[in-house]
């Protein structure tokens, strides 16, 4: 158990906490931190985590009791771009980030493939450079991405080497390479080869040096693309299969425990994503693997408008599902935290160590009979549901639903019981019911 700390003010002030977080349950996987604890936060960085510190320090202090406090989550599959007038064959894809995801102690998201590189440098202005979420992004191979999913379709349409030059002069924002829903179902021909979109994507990888992801349907029908030439001959150490429970995925054998193909690939450095999302995960694959030891590298939602309407929600839903089958609290922490950090090579991110950007969630878990739904529409219970307290961006409480942060009504500040509109020079009528 690692615990740092730092001293707290002197009597001029200087050196205060700006915030201090007391009476917590801190979990920061990545510090090897599970203790009862405080989190100190000044100028937007972590200044302090330890077992206690003095309040006398910090500007604001907020008792957490009952909540655990953590890095602010990462989901790492989403889709949040464009938020702008658009074709209408996508109005239900998007959902603004700011409003889905910091209710969820969410801090940090990654757009996966929404944009091309075509539209990239809109999606960037338009809604990454204004959002008080950070989100980052996965171009897509094919030039307009899931906005005109047709070029998704047309090989013609995929240039690697645009894609890898985007990604280069945008690595502050841009984190990886993705394609998807390509030639699903149809019979392949001298055009739409079975492995052309993978093949592009990982060419755009290799050119700018960064993670791929793929979601992939596979083709057994001759000449085929199968799942298991995907995780073991396709993608590299570090590449990315998201919907790893889907139900077109042989994980589970007969005989109920985890195909070899899969521990193969993980031996091989190949991560697996949850990317639950409105179709991708059920489960009759999930719960067996899980119960074989199984564990999704990380976390993640999928989401976009019709997902958060039912069975993915969010990512604290994604994190109590898990949960229910049978996954620690901690490891849920882990797998949406310092484990997201590590695939998309953001090890900066995801943690609570000092000097880090002081990005938090506080969650708590609720007890009670909950049922969680997978994709194909079947339930699992489970007795326990986490809930966002507060999320912290920077140093900055964003999301506090319970008003933790903030006074009693009867000992609001002046400014809460001014009259307005009042005259200048007219005496302040007497306000009722305050406080003397």
């Amino acid at each position: 158990m690692a615990t740092n700390n730092t001293k707290a003010t002197n009597s001029s002030g200087q050196g205060m906490y700006d915030l201090l977080l007391v009476n917590g349950h801190i979990i920061d996987p990545a510090n090897n931190v599970d203790m009862k604890g405080c989190v100190a936060v000044k100028d937007g960085a972590i200044a302090a985590v330890g077992a206690d510190l003095p309040r006398g320090g910090a500007r604001k202090v907020v008792d957490v009791g009952g909540g655990y406090i953590t890095p602010g989550l990462i989901d790492i599959h989403s889709h949040v771009y464009p938020l702008l007038p658009r074709p209408a064959a996508n109005v239900l894809l998007t959902v603004d980030a700011d409003t889905t995801m910091l209710r969820s102690g969410v801090t940090t998201t990654v757009d996966v493939g929404t944009a091309g590189w075509r539209d990239f440098l809109h999606f960037k202005e338009q809604v990454i450079d204004v959002s008080k979420i950070r989100i980052l992004a996965l171009i897509n191979v094919a030039s307009k991405g899931m906005i005109d999913m047709t070029t998704e379709q047309d090989p013609a349409q995929m240039h690697p080497e645009i894609t890898a030059e985007v990604a280069k002069q945008y690595k502050d924002e841009v984190v990886g390479i993705k394609c998807a829903h390509y030639w699903v179902g149809k019979p392949f021909d001298d055009i739409h080869t079975p492995w052309a979109s993978v093949d592009n994507g990982l060419r755009a990888a290799e050119l700018c040096d960064m993670p791929f992801m793929i979601d992939f349907q596979p083709n057994y029908e001759p000449p085929g693309r199968t799942y298991e030439d995907l995780i073991l001959k396709k993608l590299r150490p570090g590449d990315i299969h998201t919907h790893v429970y889907a139900k077109q995925f042989p994980v589970i054998g007969e005989d109920g425990k985890v195909l070899p193909h899969m521990w193969e690939a993980r031996k091989r450095g190949v991560y697996f994503d949850v990317g639950h999302g409105g179709g991708s995960f059920w489960f009759r694959n999930g719960v067996p693997a899980l119960e074989d030891g199984f564990y999704p590298d990380t976390l993640s939602t999928d989401m976009h408008v019709s997902s958060i309407r039912f069975a993915g929600l969010d990512q604290l839903q994604v994190m109590s599902k898990f949960m229910a089958m049978g996954m620690p609290l901690a490891e849920t922490v882990m797998r949406s935290t310092s484990e997201a950090a590590k695939l998309i090579r953001r090890p900066e991110l995801g943690n609570l160590s000092v000097g880090a950007c002081a990005d938090i969630a506080v969650i708590r878990v609720l007890k009670g009979d909950f049922g969680y739904v997978d994709c194909g529409m079947a339930r699992l219970r489970g007795d326990s549901k986490l809930d966002c307290m507060m999320t912290i961006r920077g140093g900055q409480i964003l999301f506090d639903p319970n008003g933790l942060s903030l006074p009693d009504w009867q000992d609001a500040p002046d400014f809460y019981w001014d009259i307005p509109f009042i005259p200048p020079g007219t005496k302040q009528p007497a306000t009722p019911h305050r406080r003397k």
